[in-house]
């Protein structure tokens, strides 16, 4: 069957159509194949969409820089790592590294385990439940406020400023760089064995490897970061448990594959669908000339479904050959991945082996995150 060409508005209408945000593979496919690269000129920017292209851009830092463009008046969340080029990012993300390590994130394992027997224990009291508002969100944000130092009692507020900050809200941005400016005062006074502690011992140490600014920056994205890509990582298990009824199954008699399983998920229902950079060496691709400024939008979730990588891209194969970008790849590849790995294989061990039959709603209308940046739920109506 023959298409009719895409126009730009065209992508740009079905980028922001539900429908597409719920499932996009079969727009992706259609792009991989025939517009792997198109300019947008509402958005001013070039789409990118298959696998090679993307880890190419995401790669290559000296033909692509991650110092995006902000609004002239913004200030906060502008000097975090995801936004540095080298060699300023190689000394940030060091020290970043060395406060936030694998040893931090695996002594969390007991205190996760236990958050998800707390918050399954508290949602089953009801024949039905909200698995995103009373699941998925809280236990990443409670993990990550727990290892920052981040007083828990308002993570329903820090999940909804983290949402808010990622579309790049004004007010929310400024509040919670308000709120890390007071901690990181009240740290400098009071330390603690946290993450936020760790930072400021560091910044003080060498505040010339590590600005105010940057500190603030890094505990805005340590937050966001933290609880938005894994809550919609465990929320998106769920879509991918009710599209593969033999997996589940599989699951549910062999829970050691649930960490091939949110491998999988990663590829198919990566939380974050694309990124941006921008063009610093003037360069060509499929036969088009990419300018010094110009913005390129590269979908990792498309990349993740390319067949020129992955067999049978649609379907979940344990043990699977390739590497999907879900976490990006090459020096800015999430230092938060450990985390999010863990914190959702132990949210679907749990969750399987407590209650193995809870299932979307039959007449649940899924709503998606509006945004095609992002893929996953703004809630999921589930029972047993």
């Amino acid at each position: 069957m023959t298409h009719p060409t895409l126009t730009a508005d065209d992508v740009l209408d079905t980028l922001n159509d539900s429908e597409f945000l719920l499932d996009p593979q079969a727009f992706y496919a259609r792009m991989r194949h025939e517009m792997p690269l198109i300019y947008i000129p509402e958005t001013q920017s070039w789409m990118v969409f298959r696998y090679d292209d993307v880890q190419r851009i995401l790669t290559d830092f000296n033909t692509f820089s991650s110092k995006v463009k902000f609004p002239a008046e913004q200030k906060d969340f502008t000097q975090s790592m995801n936004f540095m080029d080298p060699p300023r990012h190689k000394s940030v993300r060091a020290l970043a590294q060395q406060s936030f390590t694998l040893k931090r994130v695996e002594a969390m394992a007991p205190r996760i385990e236990a958050l998800a027997k707390e918050l399954l224990s508290k949602a089953l009291e009801q024949p039905n439940f909200d698995f995103i508002l009373e699941y998925a969100n809280p236990l990443p944000v409670i993990v990550i406020a727990e290892i920052m130092g981040v007083p828990t009692e308002g993570h329903a507020h820090f999940t909804d400023l983290s949402n808010r900050v990622v579309t790049m809200d004004q007010s929310a941005i400024a509040e919670m760089a308000a709120y890390f400016r007071t901690l990181i005062e009240h740290r400098q006074q009071n330390p603690s064995d946290d993450l936020v502690s760790a930072l400021v011992q560091a910044y003080e140490q060498d505040n010339d490897r590590l600005s105010e600014q940057e500190l603030v920056d890094f505990c805005i994205v340590l937050l966001v970061a933290g609880n938005e890509t894994t809550a919609k990582l465990i929320g998106n298990s769920m879509l991918c448990l009710r599209d593969f009824p033999a997996i589940r199954a599989e699951l549910i008699a062999h829970p050691e594959k649930i960490d091939d399983f949110i491998e999988e998920v990663l590829r198919l229902r990566a939380p974050v669908q694309n990124i941006v950079r921008i063009v610093k060496v003037e360069t060509e691709l499929h036969g088009q000339t990419l300018r010094v400024g110009d913005t390129v939008e590269i979908f990792m979730g498309s990349a993740n479904l390319d067949e020129t990588q992955f067999e049978d891209p649609q379907q979940i194969k344990f043990g699977r050959k390739g590497r999907h970008l879900a976490f990006g790849n090459g020096i800015h590849f999430c230092l938060g991945a450990p985390l999010a790995r863990l914190e959702a294989v132990i949210a679907i061990r749990h969750m399987l082996g407590r209650v193995p039959n809870l299932r979307i709603q039959d007449d649940a209308d899924l709503m998606p995150v509006p945004s095609y940046a992002f893929h996953g739920l703004v809630s999921l109506p589930v029972t047993y």
